[in-house]
Formats: structure tokens, sequence, C-alpha cells
């Protein structure tokens, strides 16, 4: 799958349902038929959505930690507590699980966000939000994550 693009803002009803908007969905088009993985963000409170095969490759990394080490296994329960599979309906919606809107906070206004191969979902107070906390910071942190001389590191 190629890299996803954009950010829509849109809304979830009263049963949690979130219709994704038709660009995004247009975008999906061809994993839509396999479904998703729903879940909690690390860093952030906002949801995850992986397509089946993104949530594949990523749970190959995990299990290749080693069990018998405390630390992997907290970090395995932790990283996958409240995970869902979920499926976008004929109609074009996603039915976010009650403990996920309640962990994200979502009620009615809601940001879609594009994060590379993931989706983000947020509570659209949340996203401007973590997007203004982010800004004073993002000059130092580009430079710190892309800007790097070295062969190998950075994009340049």
């Amino acid at each position: 799958m190629n890299s996803l693009i954009g950010t829509y803002e849109c809304k979830a009803d009263t049963k949690g349902r979130l219709m994704l908007p038709a660009a995004l969905k247009k975008q999906l088009a061809p994993v839509l038929q396999n479904g998703f993985v729903l879940k909690r963000a690390v860093f952030q409170p906002c949801l995850e959505l992986y397509p089946m095969a993104e949530w594949e490759t990523l749970m190959q990394k995990v299990n290749s930690l080693n069990r018998f080490k405390k630390k992997n296994n907290d970090f395995i329960r932790r990283f996958t507590a409240g995970v869902k599979m979920v499926e976008v309906d004929a109609s074009g919606r996603l039915l976010i699980p009650k403990d996920l809107t309640i962990f994200a906070n979502i009620s009615k206004n809601v940001v879609v966000s594009s994060a590379i191969n993931i989706v983000e979902i947020w509570d659209k107070d949340k996203y401007e939000q973590a997007i203004d906390d982010a800004t004073v910071d993002f000059a130092d942190l580009a430079e710190e994550v892309m800007g790097q001389d070295e062969e190998g590191d950075g994009i340049s």
C-alpha cells in the first residue's frame, strides 16, 4: 500500500459510527475488504487504524520479542490493550467501539489524519491542541529527525 495522504474533519454519530471521508475511502479501497485493526495510540490520546496487512507486518516485529523478558511482556500487553478488529460497512462507516471512544474522548467532531501507512482518529479539539503544542518544537524536531548529515540518516 502506498502512503496515505490527507487530514479530514468529519462527525461521529451517537453510536460511535464514523463516515470515512470519500477521499480517504478511495485511497483505502484496495484494502477495504481485508478489514482493519483499531487501537489506542501509544503517545497521544487518539486511535490508530491499521489496514490488516500493516498490522500483520507490525505484529511480526512484536512477535520477535523475547517473551521471557518481563519488559517485553509488559510492552506487548499494553500495546495490544483494547485492540479491536473493525470493518467499514456498506455505507462507508466505521464503528468505533465504546471503550476506544472513551479513551480518545471522541464525541461528535472528529479529525481523521493520515500517518503514512495508518490513519489516526482524533477528537477535533484534542487534535488541534496536539498540533498547537507540537508547533513550538517542530523546527527542532524536524532538524533532529530528518536533518542528519551522516550517510543513511535523514532524508537528504
